[in-house]
């Protein structure tokens, strides 16, 4: 298809410190080179492949929250996102790597799950 493809990656945010904003819970500049390699790489790929693409890193700390809106402010017509395997509902909540199940139950386009074993 001649689909346009937008590459996102969550740059994590720890929380508060007494209800506001903590520098030191920030991801520090290794932790945003990082993202941005991750993401260059991956639209690098995927030109190569004859796929216009671009790409960007967010920072933030409700990670689906934040896909789905960028995912609806684009119009995207998908989401593919690579998972864990689900874990234990209850306990997998707290989970960062379980962010993929979170974001399939918010939005309200296909996603598309690629679980690595």
């Amino acid at each position: 298809s001649d689909a346009r493809v937008h590459v996102f990656s969550i740059a994590r945010i720890w929380g508060t410190s007494l209800g506001f904003p903590n520098p030191g819970l920030f991801p520090n500049k290794q932790e945003w080179a990082e993202q941005r390699a991750m993401v260059e790489q991956a639209v690098a790929r995927l030109e190569r492949e004859g796929v216009e693409a671009d790409a960007r890193v967010i920072g933030t700390r409700a990670g689906a929250k934040r896909i789905v809106g960028e995912a609806r402010a684009r119009g995207c017509g998908a989401i593919v996102m690579g998972a864990d395997p689900p874990r234990n509902r209850v306990l997998g909540n707290f989970v960062w790597a379980q962010e993929p199940y979170r974001v399939r139950r918010r939005a309200d386009v296909p996603v598309f799950l690629v679980v690595d074993d």
